[in-house]
């Protein structure tokens, strides 16, 4: 065992004894400095350790979402009627589904985008709308032809006005033309105009009075609309609020309706029809007409991971549109791919990389508006979207954390001259590969030893010169011990 004066001896850093050593103004002001400079060095040291370093890699998508991918978006069209916009999706492996509503919802706006009113709920239109069968005998024109100058004075005499707008060249119109007009003659033998007078049948051609129909936001041909008396007085927006129907458009089914709808009104009362607005027609038949001429789309779609297109276009199974007529400008307030994310979590990432979450919202606010002119007719807006995954992970006491996943595109659109229906075009292609962002943040036993280097270094480097001062001083002090003493004699000489 050692002894306690071994033990003692054992000193990596022996010190000169202080009555050895003389204090100077140098060796302040360096002890002063290199105390500085230590602390500065500590200072840079901590804050390299606080921030957090990320490093990024290209991988192949690895996402948890599986083989589908959510599209969410809040578009509005000021002319595009929501009686008749639906939203389509296709792919190249051959999926093709036309008018999703499940997971969309659309509302009246007016012009200055603001909604009108409620979600609008448009009736069912059937895939097969029976029509009457071709008759070889002539038929008369029995319906009323209405114009702009006695459109409204017909709507404010009858309580019912059942009324057809068309376009002569439509194959839908044609069809319907001799149904409308038997049926036309039915009701006014059966419900004398002058002794009655509960219900009319009128027609207008819209490709004369584009003005009335415009104003009744006719943009499908044929349209069938029932204005009930008093309608004009409960104005939205200054709208007329009426209905649509949608059923069969043969000349029985459309008797059976109307007879349906003055059932309810005493033969030589002034009742107004609206009181029985809500009696609704087997079958679902009839449903809300559109108060104005726009429609915002909003809600989101699911789509497989591979190239494809959302297409949001007029569509109707039994009706005609004008191509000439159709106009797709449109205003994008929100266009994303993937979950939504949360505005806490996107500032989390960008704290960690500033660029990130730039593309992820590329679209929002921007308008495409395409001017109603024959130079600008047949107009298709189509947006060209590549789509790259990022994912951010973040390293937190040696544990991987999701911090947030996005997808993040870029944006080429352009207008482009079609012959067919005009459409609004989103064609996406989404690449296999992802972008992934590692947070990286240095361990506590690295700064540790940083810190330990800082201070041994600058107390060597900066502090030898003096410790060899100081042994010089020692060395000397030493010397004048060890020199014999000189003998001093009685009269003070030596």
């Amino acid at each position: 065992m050692f002894s306690t004066s071994k033990l003692r001896s054992v000193d990596f850093y022996r010190k000169i004894p202080r009555d050895l050593t003389e204090a100077s103004f140098s060796g302040a002001g360096l002890s002063i400095v290199a105390a500085l400079f230590m602390i500065f060095l500590f200072g840079m040291e901590l804050n390299d350790y606080m921030k957090v370093s990320t490093s990024t890699s290209v991988i192949v998508d690895r996402g948890t979402d599986g083989e589908f991918l959510r599209i969410e978006f809040n578009i509005s069209f000021p002319a595009l009627s929501c009686e008749f916009a639906s939203v389509d999706v296709s792919d190249v492996l051959g999926t093709n589904r036309l008018n999703i509503t499940k997971t969309i919802r659309k509302f009246s706006i007016d012009s200055n985008l603001k909604p009108t009113g409620p979600e609008f709920h448009s009736g069912t239109v059937a895939t097969n709308i029976k029509h009457g069968d071709e008759v070889d005998e002539e038929y008369g024109e029995d319906a009323v032809i209405l114009s702009t100058h006695n459109f409204d004075r017909f709507a404010s005499h009858h309580p019912i006005m059942v009324v057809n707008f068309y376009a002569p060249w439509c194959v839908w119109s044609q069809r319907l033309k001799p149904a409308w007009e038997k049926a036309a003659k039915i009701l006014r033998e059966r419900y004398d105009p002058e002794m009655d007078g509960r219900i009319i049948m009128g027609k207008v051609d819209c490709t004369q009075e584009g003005e009335l129909c415009r104003r009744h936001h006719i943009q499908g041909y044929p349209s069938i609309r029932i204005f009930r008396k008093g309608s004009d007085v409960r104005e939205n927006h200054g709208h007329h609020d009426h209905e649509s129907y949608y059923g069969d458009r043969d000349t029985e089914s459309l008797v059976a309706t109307i007879e349906t709808l003055v059932a309810s009104i005493p033969m030589g009362s002034q009742k107004l029809a609206l009181e029985d607005k809500s009696e609704s027609l087997a079958g679902g038949a009839k449903g809300p007409a559109p108060v104005t001429g726009g429609c915002r789309i909003e809600g989101f779609v699911r789509v497989k991971k591979v190239p494809g297109n959302l297409i949001i276009s007029a569509r109707s199974a039994a009706h005609s549109f004008d191509a000439s007529q159709m106009n797709m400008s449109h205003v994008i307030s929100h266009f994303s791919f993937g979950g939504r994310v949360s505005a806490r979590l996107l500032s989390d990432a960008k704290r960690l990389i500033p660029y990130l979450g730039r593309s992820h919202e590329k679209l929002n606010g921007r308008a495409y508006i395409s001017q109603s002119s024959e130079s600008n007719a047949n107009v298709t807006i189509e947006h060209y979207l590549q789509v790259v995954k990022a994912e951010v992970i973040t390293r937190r006491s040696s544990h991987e954390h999701k911090l947030v996943e996005e997808y993040e595109y870029t944006a080429h659109s352009s207008l482009v001259q079609s012959l067919h229906i005009p459409v609004a075009k989103f064609h996406f292609e989404l690449s296999p590969m992802q972008v992934l962002i590692t947070e990286n943040q240095k361990s506590f036993s690295h700064f540790i030893t940083n810190v330990c280097a800082i201070i041994g270094g600058v107390f060597t480097s900066m502090c030898g010169e003096l410790s060899s001062r100081h042994s010089y001083v020692y060395v000397l002090s030493r010397c004048s011990l060890e020199r014999p003493k000189s003998k001093v004699h009685t009269n003070g000489k030596v």
